[in-house]
C-alpha cells in the first residue's frame, strides 16, 4: 500500500486573504514565543522564590549577557529567513538548499568562536556590568552554563529561520513547546528540590534548548523530500554569492539585534550601581515588557516573511495592506495587556519575588513601563517592513540610530547630563523604541524599497 505524500512545507503569501494568512502564520509564532517567555520567567520566578532579590539579579545579569550573544547571531538567522522568503517569491527555489548549507557552516563557526570568547572573558564582562557583589557568584554560574549552550541556541534558530522563510511556523512552535516543558520540569527539580540555584536554572534552560535543536534537526532531515527544493551534502559549504548576500543583510541585522542588546547592557550597567532593588526591578520589568513583545515579534516575524515574498514577486500593492494588519494586531494585543498591568501592578511584580522591598521602585517605574508598551505597537510594522524589504543599508542605519543614538545617547543625556539618574536611563531606553517607526515611515514614503536592488538575481 502506498503512503500518502506529505504536503510541501512552502506557503505562498503573494495572493489570498492577508488577515487569514497573517493570523494563521503568526499564531504558532506567538505560542512559541509565549512558551519561550514562560520558561524564561519560570527561571526568574523559581529562583526569586528560593533565593530572593540576589537570585533574580543573578539571573537577570547572566541572562542579559547570553542574550547579547544570541541576538548577535539571530540577525543572520533572520536575514536567511528573509532571503529564503524572497527566493520563494521570485521562484528561485533551486538556491534555497545552497543558502541553508552556507548558513549552517557559518553559524557553526560563529557558535564555537562566541562560546570561547564569552567563557574566556566572563570575569571582565561581569565587572563591566557593575554586577553587585551580593549576586556576583549567582550571575557567574548562570552566565557560564548559558554560554556553554550557545551552539544549541544557534542551531535551533537556524532551523526555525529556514522553516519560517518557507512559510512554516507550526513546526518551530512544536519544537519550542517540548523545550519549554523540559525546561520547566527541570527548573523545579534542579532549583527547588536539588537546591542548585542559578546554576540549575541555567542548566535546565540549556538542556531544554538541546532537546529542541536535536528534534528540529531530525525533522528537517526526515522531511527533506517535502521541502519543495533539493538539499544535498554538497550544499554544506560556503557559497560565495549567497554568503555575500547573507553577510550584506545579516551584518546590519546582527548589528541591529546585538547593538540593541549591547545598549541595554550598557544602560543596565548604570542601573546596577543603584543597588539590588533597582537591578531586580529592571530584570522583572524587562520580563513584563516581553509579554506585549510576544505579540509584536510574532506578527513582525510573520509580516517580514510575507513582505519578503511579495517584494520578491513584485506584488508591491499587498505590502502596505500587510503592514496595516500587523499594526492592528500588535495594537489590540498590546493595549489589552497594558490594561491588565495597570489594574494589577503589585500582583504582577510580586509574581517574581516575595520581597516587597522592590515595590516602591517598581511603582516609580510604571510611567516608563507604559511608554515601553506604546513603543511596542509601532515597532512591529516598522521592523516587518524594513526586514522584509531586505535593504541592508536601512537596517544598518536603524541599528545605529536605535541603539546608540537613541538608547545610549538619550540615556546618558537624561541620566548623566540632566541628572535624572536611574529614571533618565530608563526613559532613554523606552524612548528609543520610537526610532524604528521614524525610520520605517521615512523609508516607506521614499518609495525606493520597490526597486529590485536587494533581491537575489538568477
Amino acid at each position: 500500500m502506498t503512503g500518502t505524500k506529505k504536503k510541501d512545507l512552502i506557503t505562498d503569501f503573494t495572493s489570498g486573504n492577508i488577515w487569514k494568512q497573517l493570523i494563521v502564520f503568526s499564531a504558532p509564532l506567538f505560542l512559541g514565543n509565549l512558551l519561550q517567555m514562560v520558561y524564561n520567567m519560570v527561571d526568574m520566578i523559581i529562583v526569586g522564590r528560593v533565593l530572593g532579590n540576589v537570585g533574580i539579579s543573578g539571573v537577570s545579569i547572566g541572562g542579559d549577557i547570553t542574550h547579547f550573544f544570541t541576538m548577535l547571531i539571530m540577525g543572520f538567522s533572520n536575514a536567511a529567513s528573509i532571503i529564503i522568503s524572497q527566493l520563494v517569491g521570485a521562484k528561485q527555489k533551486n538556491k534555497v538548499g545552497q543558502l541553508i548549507g552556507t548558513l549552517s557552516v557559518f553559524l557553526l563557526i560563529c557558535g564555537v568562536v562566541m562560546t570561547t570568547i564569552g567563557l574566556v572573558f566572563r570575569y571582565p564582562i561581569l565587572n563591566v556590568m557593575n554586577t553587585p557583589t551580593e549576586c556576583y557568584d549567582y550571575a557567574m554560574d548562570y552566565c557560564i552554563v548559558s554560554l556553554s549552550g550557545l551552539l544549541f541556541i544557534f542551531g535551533y534558530n537556524a532551523v526555525s529561520a529556514v522553516l519560517r522563510g518557507l512559510g512554516d511556523s507550526k513546526h518551530p512552535f512544536l519544537f519550542i513547546a517540548v523545550s519549554s516543558v523540559v525546561n520547566i520540569i527541570l527548573d523545579i527539580v534542579f532549583v527547588m528540590f536539588m537546591d542548585m540555584g542559578t546554576f540549575g536554572a541555567a542548566l535546565a534552560t540549556v538542556i531544554g534548548q538541546a532537546v529542541s535543536f536535536i528534534w528540529s534537526l531530525l525533522f528537517l532531515v526526515k522531511r527533506k523530500d517535502n521541502l519543495g527544493f533539493k538539499i544535498t551534502k554538497n550544499d554544506f559549504r560556503i557559497d560565495k554569492q549567497l554568503f555575500g548576500t547573507l553577510i550584506k543583510l545579516g551584518i546590519p541585522m546582527a548589528i541591529k539585534q546585538a547593538s540593541i542588546s549591547f545598549s541595554k547592557l550598557f544602560i543596565n550597567s548604570f542601573i546596577n550601581q543603584y543597588g539590588l532593588e533597582y537591578t531586580a526591578v529592571s530584570g522583572v520589568s524587562n520580563k513584563i515588557i516581553n509579554i506585549p513583545m510576544l505579540v509584536s515579534n510574532s506578527v513582525n516575524t510573520a509580516g517580514s516573511s510575507m513582505v519578503g515574498q511579495n517584494v520578491g514577486a513584485e506584488e508591491y500593492k499587498r505590502v502596505p495592506k500587510i503592514l496595516g494588519v500587523v499594526l492592528t494586531i500588535a495594537g489590540i494585543g498590546t493595549l489589552a495587556l497594558l490594561a491588565v498591568v495597570l489594574l494589577f501592578p503589585t500582583q504582577v511584580y510580586m509574581l517574581f519575588t516575595k520581597d516587597t522591598s522592590i515595590l516602591p521602585v517598581a511603582m516609580e517605574y510604571m510611567p516608563v513601563l507604559i511608554l515601553n508598551f506604546i513603543t511596542v505597537i509601532f515597532r512591529a510594522p516598522a521592523n516587518a517592513f524594513v526586514n522584509g524589504t531586505a535593504n541592508y543599508r536601512v537596517n544598518f542605519a536603524l541599528a545605529i540610530m536605535d541603539a546608540f543614538v537613541a538608547r545610549v545617547g538619550l540615556g546618558l543625556l537624561l541620566g548623566s547630563v540632566f541628572h535624572l539618574e536611574y529614571m533618565g536611563y530608563w526613559l532613554g531606553d523606552a524612548l528609543s523604541g520610537f526610532m524604528p517607526m521614524i525610520v520605517g515611515v521615512v523609508y516607506f514614503l521614499g518609495g525606493k524599497w520597490k526597486t529590485r536592488k536587494y533581491v537575489i538575481k538568477d
